[in-house]
């Protein structure tokens, strides 16, 4: 078992692809394509002939390269055409970077260096079945929203344009978060550009009687599965239910043809509660969190 660190320039992107497509961890965000908008840098550690691969999203401060979770990216780590230990990933990668924080994807099981692991979780709705079931089962103040939805005479806009998301966002998320810099909304409106002329991602706004965007989403679609990358609501305007119609909406028109929708995921209880109103069960995932950088330098990445 050989497991190579090959530098983005020298990837076989066409097996690289190939594996992540054929995986059976295969999510949208691990594509050549898809890390090349949001990553400053990244590399891959390779098994063998492209067997497995392992995503290496990388930047430097002070001299020093580290693995950091990119924006826009919701679980990364190991894909592989069939099962292996992905364990053996893990050394490697501690060999080559000091520091190291990384989402794992749902589908990755470690056990090799426990003290590097934290358990983190996400939300998906099994969509396989008729909208009335699925509504039956979303929660009473889920569906005393949509009752308010409906009052307020709510729209739904498909192929809103991603700028008007974006805004959106800035303007009410993006202000508790100023961790999240220009050039990474840049990357984002990029990104959604890309998905949308691929034909895997799709953008659902909702609109007030007075045109006024009260809620907008971005979604991917890959294989069986729907997932809200992006989403925000207007906070000035939370007594009309839009956040709920906006999800409820997604569900109503996917339901049919996809088996899967998955909120992107949150440990934070207020956000995780939201999504399990809808009838969502929850999935835990590893986020990999390595600090072995000398005492100094451990300040400027905690």
């Amino acid at each position: 078992m050989s497991i190579k660190y090959i530098h983005r320039e020298h990837l076989d992107e066409e097996k690289y692809n190939q594996c992540i497509d054929t995986s059976l961890q295969s999510k949208i965000y691990a594509f050549s394509w898809y890390l090349d908008v949001v990553c400053d840098q990244w590399d891959v550690l390779v098994l063998n002939d492209y067997e497995a691969v392992m995503p290496v999203p990388w930047r430097k401060k002070y001299g020093i390269k580290y693995v950091y979770p990119p924006f826009w990216v919701l679980q990364l780590g190991v894909y592989a055409k069939e099962a292996i230990d992905e364990n053996k990933f893990l050394t490697p990668l501690f060999n080559k970077f000091k520091f190291v924080e990384l989402r794992m994807n749902t589908h990755n099981n470690f056990e090799l260096y426990p003290e590097f692991l934290q358990l983190k979780q996400c939300q998906k709705l099994v969509l396989n079945t008729t909208y009335s079931s699925i509504l039956s089962k979303y929660r009473k103040d889920r569906k005393k929203d949509l009752q308010k939805a409906a009052t307020a005479d709510l729209i739904e806009k498909w192929n809103d344009h991603p700028s008007n998301l974006i805004q959106l966002f800035k303007n009410n998320i993006g202000k508790r978060t100023p961790n999240i810099k220009e050039n990474d909304y840049q990357n984002l409106e990029k990104l959604i550009t890309i998905c949308i002329e691929k034909k895997v991602g799709e953008i659902l706004a909702v609109y007030d009687k007075k045109n006024k965007l009260v809620a907008s989403v971005f979604l991917l679609k890959h294989k069986n599965s729907i997932t809200k990358l992006i989403s925000s609501t207007s906070l000035k305007d939370r007594k009309n239910g839009a956040n709920t119609f906006l999800i409820d909406r997604v569900i109503f028109k996917f339901h049919k043809d996809f088996s899967v929708f998955n909120f992107g995921g949150s440990s934070i209880e207020s956000v995780a509660s939201f999504s399990k109103s809808f009838g969502a069960e929850t999935e835990k995932y590893y986020q990999l969190k390595m600090n072995k950088l000398p005492k100094i330098l451990q300040l400027f990445k905690k």
